[in-house]
């Protein structure tokens, strides 16, 4: 589900390539160590990637959603694809966000604008967290894009942070360097990442992390961390957050339905 107060775009990235997906054009683009990385709201909003030397993987996903949109809370849910642990959406069936526990790597999918509906028989966009956790940057040879919805997709591994960006014809592939980086709905026009990035980047994994979430309770505004916004009828808001923190043969996931209560978050160990 869309919230209809998104915007896409993007801002700070590093190299850059562009084209239609079977023929792509290479072009670079500096990025420096504390980016802000634009996205479109879907089934995840607001992402926080640190990648430092010989550290884990550390990453804040916060979904909004509509809340009428039921899921269940990660899990190895998938016999096809052992070893991935993720949440599941119960709609579709895919996932935002999935953890391949043997080699530490993790994805999360977001909608984009472009192109919001599917083609008749297309692959969900559920599925891709999935395929790109297991087959990391492969994840392409086993998917067919012709006719899926616009997205915006981030690996993150050991070794590397890349995001795919899908408008429904051209692919774009950019790769991020070390540091700390943030995927966020509005993109640069919600001043998410001018609100927060800094605090993020200065604190601590994993509590200093949870504690500004906690900090920022939902608003109506598209600018805010977390967010809850009504509109004829129905709710679209923040309706769940992880702490991910992921190496090769270990993750360690932490999660809540209400980040912002102060409640204590659920954990799970792999």
């Amino acid at each position: 589900m869309t919230a209809p107060w998104s915007a896409p775009d993007a801002q700070g990235r590093g190299e850059t390539t562009r084209g239609p997906e079977t023929s792509p054009r290479r072009g670079p683009r500096s990025a420096g160590r504390v980016n802000a990385i634009g996205c479109h709201d879907g089934g995840v909003c607001t992402v926080v990637v640190r990648r430092s030397e010989g550290r884990p993987v550390q990453i804040l996903a916060i979904r909004d959603e509509s809340t009428a949109r039921e899921f269940d809370d990660p899990g190895a849910w998938w016999p096809e694809f052992p070893g991935v642990v993720g949440g599941r959406d119960r709609t579709a069936g895919g996932t935002w966000c999935a953890t391949d526990v043997g080699t530490g790597t993790t994805a999360l999918v977001v909608n984009r604008p472009a192109k919001r509906e599917a083609d008749p028989g297309a692959p969900s966009r559920g599925v891709l967290p999935l395929l790109a956790a297991r087959h990391g940057a492969d994840w392409l040879d086993h998917v067919d894009l012709r006719g899926m919805a616009s997205f915006a997709l981030l690996l993150a591994a050991p070794d590397r942070a890349v995001t795919w960006d899908f408008d429904g014809s051209d692919l774009v592939v950019t790769e991020h360097p070390l540091g700390t980086h943030m995927l966020t709905s509005g993109g640069p026009e919600d001043h998410k990442a001018d609100r927060y990035l800094a605090d993020f980047a200065a604190a601590g994994f994993a509590d200093g992390w949870r504690e500004l979430v906690r900090a920022n309770p939902p608003q109506d505004d598209p600018g805010s961390l977390l967010v809850r916004h009504e509109e004829d009828g129905r709710v679209w808001a923040t309706v769940f957050a992880e702490l991910i923190e992921a190496r090769p043969g270990e993750l360690r996931l932490q999660h809540s339905r209400q980040p912002w209560t102060g409640e204590p978050w659920q954990t799970l160990d792999a």
